[in-house]
């Protein structure tokens, strides 16, 4: 893999990143007639195709060969002439009735249409890296989630409780969304940023999900923005080496600690979770004796908790 280019003044990357080709920020690219008829209409005792209203409340037309304009009294016989002649035609037609079947016939689809279309699910834009941009292997999905500490928290609560933020296809997207973005160590209160590949939403009862589980890591404060950059970063470069195993990561910020966690599909797979263990360990610097947790969703949707309960690994 390409070395990363060097950082800008613009954008400068905290110490100990991960090699990972992004670019920095300096480098991208970041008078018409009158309206026809109405109340002036009637009061001149009828109106026609072509008419426009004048001065003085009278209705003027322009004579068809140009000379000069005359009073809409002379110009309305001719007309109405004209619109009979035209209703003629439809009648000679043969298919009036046949075009008025289906108008309605339209109208009563369009209006079923639209009464259905709040009940069906929106297709979103496929979202597809730009011209001259660099792709990532997989399409992600930036969330935010703020709760209320102590309180109880359902799956459907907590669903309605995340909120997107947008989703990236290349390297170039994803710094446009980051860029933006306040850091975790800048957040307050109960809050999480989750990073999760598209289509997957950052829940345990996902299809995705379901069946994994997620490595956990407590920070002391001051350290998450760091670990949390150092960490994307490596997931976005598939640094990790698993295959489609990575559904996403998480980042918790509490009152007394912070706390990263990167998902994946299969906890019963010992070989690709010590994998996962080990290149956390590389991509973040820790130290040896660095505890780290492992808790599969399967846990903790019987205690309803992310964090409680772990199996500790040294």
């Amino acid at each position: 893999m390409a070395a990363a280019p060097p950082p800008s003044a613009t954008h400068k990357m905290a110490a100990g990143c991960v090699a990972f080709p992004l670019p920095t920020l300096a480098a991208l690219t970041v008078p018409g007639r009158g309206g026809e008829g109405g109340g002036s209409e009637a009061a001149d005792g009828g109106g026609g195709s072509g008419l426009a209203a004048g001065s003085g409340g009278r209705l003027w037309a322009a004579d068809p060969a140009g000379r000069k304009w005359r009073s809409g009294r002379r110009w309305r016989q001719r007309a109405t002439m004209n619109n009979k002649f035209d209703a003629l035609k439809d009648d000679d037609s043969g298919d009036h009735d046949q075009n008025e079947e289906n108008n309605t016939q339209k109208d009563s689809e369009k209006e079923k249409n639209d009464r259905e279309k709040p009940q069906s699910t929106t297709k979103r834009k496929a979202v597809v890296p730009g011209p001259a941009e660099h792709p990532l292997q997989y399409n992600y999905t930036f969330w935010y989630s703020r709760r209320t500490p102590g309180r109880p928290t359902s799956s459907q609560s907590y669903e309605q409780n995340i909120k997107q933020i947008g989703t990236f296809a290349s390297v170039e997207q994803f710094w446009r969304f980051y860029s933006h973005m306040v850091r975790p160590g800048d957040l307050t209160g109960h809050s999480d940023f989750h990073l999760f590949k598209e289509g997957i939403k950052p829940m345990w009862e996902d299809d995705a999900n379901k069946n994994g589980g997620k490595w956990i890591i407590r920070l002391r404060k001051g350290l998450a923005s760091r670990c949390w950059e150092n960490l994307i970063l490596a997931m976005l470069g598939e640094q990790f080496m698993v295959g489609e195993e990575i559904c996403g990561a998480v980042v918790s910020v509490r009152f007394q600690e912070d706390i990263i966690s990167i998902w994946n599909k299969t906890a019963s797979d010992q070989a690709t979770t010590a994998r996962i263990r080990d290149t956390l360990r590389r991509v973040l610097n820790l130290p040896p004796n660095t505890i780290m947790e492992y808790k599969t969703h399967t846990d903790s949707i019987k205690d309803n908790s992310s964090f409680r309960n772990t199996k500790i690994t040294l």
